[in-house]
C-alpha cells in the first residue's frame, strides 16, 4: 500500500533497514523518539504494530545460519544515518 511504502521510506531516513518492516537504529534517545514521533504520524495505529527496542551496545552478537553477504565481507557498524 501507499501508506506503508512511504512508512518505509520515512524509516530509512532515520534507520537501516534488516528487512522490510525490521530496522536498526544507532542513534541517540532524542534521534530514536524524534523518529518515533515522525513515524507515529503516517501508521494506522488499528493495522500497524510499531516497536522499539534498545540493543545494548556492547551485548552479545551472534549469528545463526548462513551470511546474507558475500564470503570476506564483515559487518562491524551500522551508520549513523542523522548524526
Amino acid at each position: 500500500s501507499k501508506r506503508l511504502n512511504r512508512i518505509y521510506k520515512t524509516m530509512c531516513k532515520f534507520a537501516t533497514p534488516l528487512q522490510y518492516s525490521v530496522f536498526v537504529l544507532n542513534g541517540t534517545s532524542k534521534q530514536c523518539e524524534t523518529c518515533l514521533q515522525v513515524i507515529s504520524n503516517l501508521i494506522n495505529p488499528k493495522e500497524d504494530d510499531l516497536r522499539c527496542y534498545p540493543i545494548p551496545r556492547y551485548g552479545l552478537k551472534e549469528r545463526l545460519g548462513s551470511s546474507s553477504l558475500p564470503t570476506g565481507i564483515v559487518w562491524t557498524d551500522i551508520p549513523n544515518y542523522l548524526g
